[in-house]
């Protein structure tokens, strides 16, 4: 036998093709376009046949009567046996146009040339979708009866098989697979559609939660779910038998799933925790759609929803789908391949292998370059007080990275000893003399940076100044308060400010700022430092909505004790367990591959945690910690190189709250 196949490159295509061919002496012309010629050997290898068996016919669905030649046509006139139409888009988040040009005028030229090369049977593959929103069970007699045909990707399936049943001059089947997923044996699949959208919601619930935890999730109504396999054994199958021209086929679940059980069918094999508790979604049923359509016209509204679905890697549109109404009556088909051992399987006993493949093929981290050079590689990176501590960590990890890496410092003899220890390992640094506190020299710098570099593409704002000093100590400092407050908070700001009219011009730009545990935990004997990183974390805040349109990321990194010169001349944190400096500018890594909104210890978010819910019990121990930690002699005006011996309780407390600031 002779075929012609649209769509022999595609997902369902491809393995049909390969179907055919194993019948004995079977030849199948396939459309190709001339631009894909390059597929040709990677599909012959894949189908395991002859070339004289696979012949390429050059074509576009677009063009009448797919655009090959007279000659062709002529060549091939009479020699078709079956005409398998499967070239269309498939695909909720396709363009309504694009949908319409392929599946309806595709369709219809793909019947014309079927007609002209006189082919005994078009053979055209529908989708349930041809039913709309159908309420109750639609039949495979039934197509006139479709309704709520508004979405363009059902109209296009409905009117696309209109065009077969009306314009077709000889034989046709219509078969109408359900929500086509991989294969049963391997779980192989070509993208990501259908219940594939809610994996990713699936795995971050699983990162977050034990798979014994219960949680809660949605329901609605049943949806069709079939293997690829299954759709392709039972086309081949049934475009073979005898008298069943004019019919449709139902390639479905004769027993579906809703959607609770679907997602947690899933959960189960992702090993993840299954929603025990399922909302029905069909109780928001009762809410007028003119009162849903207005809330949606409301730009707060769609701008959150459109982020949250972004998010989670859902069509804008899915969600109207999860109600969904029809049921599928499939008798002919089981008629068809009664006695054949064709059946659809399942969805429990494979969706381990969908899942599985998923995770290791298709899942959108894998094609993400999480690494930091995939981040800085060419471009800007700027990093406050870098001649040492965790700017000079954060500068070596930078240049490694293959950033265009600028540190600044207010000492240049630092400065010079930074640029040569960098490279020494073979990499390169650009070096600025800059004092931070002084906002007339962070406008000279913003200027030189701006000519120079054009702007810059990531900022860290690591240059600062702590100081450990109890109230009771400061009655007479005010300027502790204002210094700190000068560089801590104005200084970043004055460059931060300087340097976000490039970012927004360019819509791209990241600012990652230093901050400190002790924000979240309240540390005493800080307050300047405290006060200063404080506001620094509100403007922030402020900043990142701001610019969330424009595509500014905006980081605070509430960064624990870390073991750099700025700590030096308090002799108790000697013995403290502290972050290295390396450890620090992993965080800093972390934040340019990742861009959170913040990043924080667990027992930072501990303390916030605590102070939020049990004020009261937070000041105890902060206080405790307080008395047990006296200001250093340096801070009381003594000799800061007289250190004395630790107590057992002040030993276990810094073990116990490690990285916090006393």
């Amino acid at each position: 036998m002779q075929y012609f196949v649209t769509g022999a490159t595609g997902f369902i295509g491809k393995r049909l093709v390969k179907k055919l061919l194993a019948r004995k002496g079977s030849i199948v012309y396939f459309l190709i376009r001339e631009g894909s010629k390059d597929k040709i050997p990677g599909l012959i290898e894949y189908w395991g046949a002859p070339k004289s068996r696979v012949i390429p016919v050059y074509g576009d669905l677009a063009a009448s009567r797919l655009g090959v030649s007279k000659e062709e046509i002529k060549g091939l006139s009479k020699n078709i046996d079956h005409f398998f139409h499967l070239a269309a888009i498939y695909d909720l988040k396709a363009d309504p146009q694009s949908q319409m040009e392929v599946n309806i005028e595709g369709t219809r030229n793909a019947v014309a040339f079927a007609n002209a090369v006189g082919a005994r049977c078009f053979h055209h593959v529908s989708s349930i979708a041809a039913a709309g929103l159908f309420e109750g069970i639609f039949r495979e007699d039934m197509f006139e009866e479709a309704e709520n045909l508004d979405h363009p990707y059902f109209a296009s399936k409905h009117e696309s098989e209109k065009v077969v049943r009306k314009e077709c001059k000889g034989a046709f089947r219509v078969y109408r697979p359900g929500m086509v997923v991989g294969d049963s044996k391997t779980g192989e699949m070509d993208k990501i559609d259908g219940p594939y959208y809610f994996f990713k919601l699936i795995q971050r619930i699983r990162q977050i939660l034990p798979p014994w935890m219960p949680t809660i999730g949605i329901e609605g109504g049943r949806v069709n779910i079939v293997p690829v396999d299954y759709v392709v054994d039972a086309m081949d199958y049934i475009a073979h038998q005898p008298k069943l021209d004019g019919k449709c086929f139902h390639l479905t679940d004769p027993e579906p799933m809703r959607v609770g059980d679907v997602l947690n069918t899933f959960c189960r094999a992702a090993h993840a925790p299954t929603m025990s508790l399922r909302i029905n979604a069909a109780l928001l049923g009762f809410i007028p759609r003119s009162i849903t359509k207005g809330m949606m016209a409301l730009t707060p509204v769609r701008r959150v929803r459109s982020a949250v679905m972004k998010d989670l890697g859902l069509p804008d549109d899915l969600m109207q789908f999860i109600n969904y109404p029809t049921r599928f009556d499939n008798r002919e088909t089981a008629a068809a391949l009664k006695g054949s051992g064709i059946a659809c399987p399942r969805l429990e006993d494979y969706a381990f292998r969908i899942w599985d493949y998923w995770e290791r093929n298709l899942d959108p981290d894998l094609f993400i370059d999480r690494t930091l050079r995939g981040q800085v590689a060419g471009k800007v990176v700027l990093v406050t007080g870098g001649s040492s501590g965790i700017g000079l960590a954060v500068a070596h990890k930078l240049a490694e990275a293959g950033a265009v890496t600028i540190i600044c410092g207010r000492d240049e003899g630092k400065l010079a000893e930074a640029k040569k220890e960098i490279n020494d390992r073979g990499f390169d640094v650009i070096t600025y003399s800059v004092d931070v506190s002084d906002m007339m020299d962070c406008d000279r710098f913003v200027q030189l940076l701006n000519e120079n570099h054009g702007g810059v593409d990531i900022l860290v704002n690591n240059a600062g100044r702590s100081i450990r000093r109890g109230i009771e100590s400061s009655y007479d400092r005010f300027h502790d308060f204002e210094r700190t407050m000068q560089l801590n908070y104005f200084g970043a700001l004055r460059l931060t400010m300087g340097l976000l009219p490039k970012m927004v011009e360019k819509r791209s730009g990241h600012v990652i700022n230093i901050s400190s545990i002790g924000v979240l935990t309240n540390a005493p004997r800080f307050s300047a430092y405290v006060a200063s990183k404080a506001a620094l974390d509100a403007w922030t805040r402020c900043a990142a909505s701001e610019f969330a349109d424009v595509n500014v990321k905006f980081t605070t990194i509430n960064m624990p004790l870390v073991r750099t010169p700025m700590i030096a001349p308090t002799r108790i944190y000697q013995n403290v367990p502290t972050l290295s400096p390396d450890d620090a500018a992993e965080l800093i890594a972390e934040a340019i591959v990742h861009k959170p909104v913040r990043i924080a210890t667990r027992l930072g978010i501990l303390g916030e945690v605590m102070h939020a819910l049990l004020p009261r019990v937070a000041q105890v121990i902060m206080n405790t910690s307080f008395r047990m930690f006296p200001d250093s002699d340096a801070a009381k005006g003594g000799d800061q190189k007289k250190g004395t011996q630790m107590t057992a309780d002040q030993i276990a407390l810094q073990q116990l709250l490690r990285g916090v600031h006393f």
